[in-house]
């Protein structure tokens, strides 16, 4: 059997009586770093040996463990903190599990993302979980777009070294939304900091962050043309300038369409 294992996100107190149960009985555990599993595995004295599995190797690594599963032996994959294959390490695994009819099942647990929904306050109805943004910031773009008219909660996940460009980004792509940015989630130094993007948040650059962003909500101005729509902010005394900005922010548009019809607005007059 194949075990996909969650493990704490923080706090070594998190993890179920099952999942030790599963991770002293197998055969090997796969882990994303095998040096961070052991402060894991010695706290629970658990012998159990291990191999790397990350994104490095995963398609090397894959043709041994399927081998190994094909020969009778129990494996249990494990990633640095959370539930295996959620912005980790694994979808590989389980596409080649299925290839060759081998079965496998998760042992739950913890999962940041699920955590950071519950601890922001926005809405938990429906959600999607996009993991970390990538590094380019055209593919940053591309990612995002097909979620700017999405209503449902968004979650993201960021390294120190990456928040504060993350939540400059995030405010630039979708405007200023409530936002929860969440750091060190279950351990002594938890912290919820919730606001709205574009703000300056007091955050505490140290640990590692989830960041989750209101869904987009229907405006009713963006029923109305460019042209009224800017029309309605200069006439609760914008300049026209800043109302461009405002518009193309909330049509998710290139300001440069709206300073174009703005540009026309002016020539009229």
């Amino acid at each position: 059997m194949l075990y996909f294992v969650a493990t704490p996100i923080g706090n070594l107190d998190e993890i179920t009586v099952r999942a030790l149960d599963v991770l002293r009985s197998v055969d090997l555990i796969a882990a994303e770093d095998t040096r961070h599993t052991a402060i894991l595995l010695n706290k629970y004295d658990i012998k159990t040996r291990t191999v790397a599995y990350h994104k490095f190797n995963e398609k090397s690594a894959v043709g041994n463990l399927i081998g190994m599963l094909k020969a009778g032996k129990d494996i249990a994959v494990v990633s640095d903190a959370g539930t295996p294959t959620v912005s980790d390490p694994g979808h590989i695994l389980i596409d080649a599990a299925i290839e060759n009819g081998l079965d496998f099942t998760v042992v739950s647990g913890a999962c940041a993302a699920i955590d950071a929904l519950v601890l922001s306050g926005l809405d938990t109805r429906a959600f999607t979980v996009l993991g970390f943004l990538p590094e380019k910031n055209i593919d940053r773009q591309k990612y995002v777009e097909p979620y700017k008219n999405v209503p449902n909660t968004l979650v993201f996940y960021s390294a120190v070294h990456d928040i504060k460009k993350d939540l400059k980004f995030l405010y630039e792509a979708f405007g200023a939304r409530k936002v929860a940015v969440c750091r060190e989630m279950t351990k002594m130094f938890e912290t919820v900091t919730r606001g709205t993007l574009g703000d300056e948040l007091d955050i505490t650059e140290k640990g590692e962050f989830a960041v989750v962003v209101e869904g987009a909500t229907r405006n009713a101005l963006n029923d109305l043309s460019i042209e009224e729509h800017l029309a309605y902010y200069v006439d609760m005394g914008e300049d026209l300038r800043d109302a461009v900005k405002i518009v193309a922010k909330e049509r998710n548009a290139p300001k440069s369409e709206i300073y174009k019809t703005a540009v026309e607005m002016k020539s009229r007059k």
